[in-house]
């Protein structure tokens, strides 16, 4: 059995992978437990996976861990834009100065790397188009989040075109499923309705985002480290485009409430009108495909996970709703 490295483990996606990669491989975690990781997402593996408390921005510890590690797969990140707009500086240090650590770890004890990453690096596509981004796209971020993002997929590239690492990378739409955090549009709207809330929508809510449940994105990843080719970029969706609007609808139908039972608020700063991916390349060179092609049952099964899962979000709850109208109240004012 390899030895895997996972940083990022604690969070949302990252959590979900090493809950099945315990079947093939000796895992480790390391995570710095922010406000987005958290320990009580890795209790069905707890006895099966080795556990650090750190932050990837700490060199000495990160080239410990991969010393002992034969692959890496680099999910730490902040990853919220809102966050970002509030305060870059934990994005930068994370997803730039920590990408940068452990690929100098990775490249000093030739250790294999894949390394996650978003399609918001991309920026937007248009509404009234049909096009998707490809590997082939210029990079166009239009966030704090989505710049540092960038930054880290072009620090990969060149240590593998300069050092010769063994990198891959994957870009992904938008993730959803069990265990993300409340702040993130699926799971804010569900335990909304669930409190007895309206949900709130940016704008118009006619932005559109692709959306794969996770357990997708998880399975490319691992056939991206099975079989996918040195220094190569994957891009994971499943090809299911949503408004916001759409996806507070359906989630207001699904909890059986009115399909207009949401309030719009102000939008946010540089939001992005459109993501979606082609992952043909995926799909053709390595047969992946999407188990949850249908988006409503994933839906369902992600909002059953949440209405059984009270006590995992509910304190968390409190502390975004918080913030959000702070957030709105500055953006009034």
């Amino acid at each position: 059995m390899s030895r895997l490295l996972v940083t990022g483990g604690a969070g949302f996606i990252g959590a979900n992978f090493v809950q099945r990669a315990v079947r093939d491989h000796r895992v480790t975690v390391l995570d710095a437990l922010t406000y987005a990781g958290d320990r009580r997402n890795l209790a069905p593996v707890a006895d099966d996976i080795e556990f650090v408390h750190g932050d990837i921005g700490d060199a000495e510890l990160v080239d410990r861990l991969v010393k002992q590690a034969d692959v890496v797969v680099h999910f730490a990140a902040e990853s919220h834009v809102d966050n970002s707009l509030g305060d870059p500086a934990p994005f930068i240090w994370t997803n730039v100065v920590g990408t940068f650590h452990v690929l100098e770890a990775v490249r000093r004890y030739d250790v294999r790397l894949h390394h996650i990453s978003t399609d918001e690096v991309f920026g937007a596509l248009p509404l009234d188009t049909t096009s998707r981004f490809t590997e082939e796209t210029r990079y166009d971020p239009s966030s704090p989040y989505s710049a540092s993002k960038a930054s880290s997929d072009h620090l990969v590239r060149a240590w593998t075109r300069s050092y010769g690492i063994a990198a891959t990378i994957s870009n992904c739409a938008n993730n959803y499923g069990p265990y993300q955090h409340v702040e993130k549009l699926i799971p804010r709207g569900i335990t909304t309705v669930l409190t007895g809330g309206r949900p709130k929508v940016y704008g118009t809510g006619v932005n559109v985002r692709e959306w794969t449940h996770v357990d997708d994105h998880n399975d490319a990843v691992r056939r991206i480290l099975r079989d996918g080719r040195i220094g190569e970029t994957y891009l994971i969706g499943s090809g299911q485009e949503r408004s916001n609007k759409q996806v507070t609808e359906t989630i207001l139908r699904l909890l059986g409430k009115p399909a207009d039972g949401y309030d719009q608020v102000a939008d946010r700063p540089g939001h992005d009108l459109r993501y979606a991916t082609s992952s043909d390349k995926l799909r053709t060179e390595l047969g992946w495909s999407p188990r949850h092609v249908d988006f409503d049952s994933g839906l369902a099964d992600t909002i059953a996970w949440y209405r059984e899962h009270e006590p995992w979000w509910a304190e968390a709850k409190v502390a975004t709703e918080q913030k959000y109208a702070a957030d709105q109240s500055a953006r009034s004012s």
